[in-house]
């Protein structure tokens, strides 16, 4: 079945709204501040994982909504605030959403504010790690390997979508000034497999708040995400992923760039 998208409590913005003043920094960080903020980042990460796990053998609803929730207190404890536009655009699930990657913060920020049950495409190693990797499989969650693409397309391909949409970053890996990496295929196989639509989302302003390269340091400000309108893959066929491709990369970095 197709899972209706719940009410979406993320105000919508306008065009208007000017979006270099909704990613300057709220305050200079001190030292201590991005101290506390990885205490804050490790401790909410394996205690809301632990509790995410004991609630999945309870209800599935209820820890999906316990780790979208945890996400957002997360940033909100970090001194962080994430802004949406284009929610609107999105009706029925389920979706590929296919989001450009500036840090790690942006998985806190799309599992947080995007609608939904999300699951994420995943590294194989992350699911070797202790705890993480338990939440990661009781959640659902996909690994991919880097190393193997044609397994990991294989493995998307075989996803049956029962009420949820899945995230993949088609960069592959985070970029380290922000700017767009070559596309990898593989979330637009699945997507013209699957028949699903594809979603561009546009992350912007996570690259300063959580840099590539220093660890676990996340600087107070605000970032944005932008949903843009949905592709629908519906009628297409392998030869078209190129293309599918090609018009999703151009329209993130068009957005990116306004």
């Amino acid at each position: 079945m197709r899972a209706r998208h719940p009410a979406r409590s993320v105000r919508a913005m306008s065009p208007t709204e000017s979006s270099p003043a909704l990613l300057a920094e709220i305050a200079p960080p001190t030292r201590f501040r991005v101290y506390l903020n990885r205490i804050i980042f490790r401790g909410m990460l394996f205690t809301s994982g632990a509790i995410a796990l004991a609630l999945y053998r309870v209800s599935k609803p209820l820890a999906w909504r316990f780790a979208k929730l945890q996400a957002r207190n997360l940033i909100r404890l970090c001194g962080a605030r994430v802004r949406v536009r284009g929610l609107e655009r999105l009706g029925d699930g389920p979706y590929i959403f296919t989001p450009n990657h500036q840090s790690h913060f942006d998985i806190a920020a799309l599992l947080g504010y995007l609608p939904g049950t999300n699951r994420f495409a995943a590294k194989r190693e992350m699911f070797a790690e202790p705890i993480l990797g338990a939440v990661l499989r009781t959640m659902g969650m996909i690994p991919v390997d880097r190393g193997d693409s044609l397994a990991s397309i294989e493995r998307l391909n075989q996803l049956k979508l029962d009420g949820f949409s899945v995230i993949i970053f088609p960069e592959g890996t985070r970029s380290s000034d922000g700017a767009l990496l070559p596309f990898k295929k593989g979330a637009f196989v699945a997507a013209i497999t699957l028949g699903v639509p594809v979603v561009p989302v546009v992350c912007k302003g996570t690259t300063r708040i959580m840099p590539k390269g220093k660890y676990l340091s996340i600087l107070p400000g605000e970032a944005e995400i932008v949903v843009l309108e949905p592709i629908p893959t519906a009628g297409m066929t392998y030869d078209h992923r190129d293309r599918l491709l090609e018009t999703v990369r151009d329209r993130i970095a068009d957005a990116l760039s306004s």
